[in-house]
């Protein structure tokens, strides 16, 4: 992807903004709760005005992730999820979706599955990035030259504890949008988030100059709107919230619903 073209991340977020509202990020774990019905459950987040859908790529050590996302991570893969059975899926399903599609997952799976083959497939499936959290930014070169003739954005995270140096490391080659991580762990906690963000969003608000998207612990719009105006996202990611109450047997159009249709737009 050349320097005059935004990335279709980038374009999904901001038209969300011109519809007057937040853009919506939803992750659901691929193969969850189980193979079928994963991709009833993947209709319905996109029939519910999702943005970009972030796909989990199942791993046996996923470390940024929670209880949640790390249960429905092994047991997808004690079912049979691999990398390959997500993109034939995909591929079977291509046109289908309204939202951009991310996967999301850890270097491992990537890299052996051959970055090249990767890179073709997700492109035959629709997808249009990664978001791979144990990919620090002096090892991501390879990747980045994979995805690049295809067009695949690579997504660039920073937490709390990433400084403005490190940020300025990063944003040559950072586009679609910055994944900002609300606290230091794991996903799936009730973020406090007008203590552990605001600095951290203002932080990248002064180096990227791509949309802003907060993810890990977020449950309900409220929470956002406890941030400073200046600190507030462009996009929210809504993760573990959602796998509890598509488990709990309720509907994710219905969780979504509060977020695509409430949600306001960013100051």
């Amino acid at each position: 992807m050349n320097n005059t073209q935004k990335s279709p991340l980038q374009e999904a977020v901001e038209q969300a903004h011109a519809k007057g509202r937040r853009a919506v990020i939803p992750f659901i774990t691929a193969g969850f709760p189980d193979m079928d019905s994963f991709w009833i459950h993947l209709e319905r987040i996109d029939g519910a005005g999702a943005d970009i859908i972030e796909i989990g790529v199942p791993f046996s050590d996923p470390v940024a992730d929670g209880p949640v996302i790390e249960d429905a991570s092994r047991d997808a893969l004690a079912r049979g999820v691999s990398l390959k059975w997500i993109l034939d899926g995909l591929k079977a399903r291509k046109g289908q979706f309204s939202a951009k599609l991310v996967l999301m997952g850890y270097v491992n799976p990537f890299y052996q599955y051959g970055l090249d083959r990767l890179s073709r497939d997700a492109v035959e499936a629709g997808v249009h990035g990664f978001v791979v959290p144990d990919m620090p930014l002096e090892e991501s070169g390879m990747f980045r030259k994979a995805f690049a003739p295809y067009g695949l954005t690579l997504v660039t995270l920073v937490a709390p504890n990433t400084s403005v140096e490190r940020m300025k490391e990063y944003k040559p080659c950072t586009e679609g949008f910055v994944y900002v991580v609300s606290v230091l762990g794991t996903t799936g906690g009730k973020a406090d988030l007008e203590q552990s963000v605001a600095e951290t969003m203002r932080r990248a608000r002064s180096v990227f100059d791509v949309p802003l998207a907060l993810g890990f612990g977020l449950q309900t719009p409220d929470q956002l709107e406890a941030l400073p105006e200046d600190a507030r996202p462009d996009a929210a990611v809504l993760g573990s919230a959602l796998l509890k109450h598509i488990a709990a047997g309720g509907d994710a159009g219905e969780f979504l619903k509060k977020w695509t249709e409430n949600g306001d737009k960013p100051s």
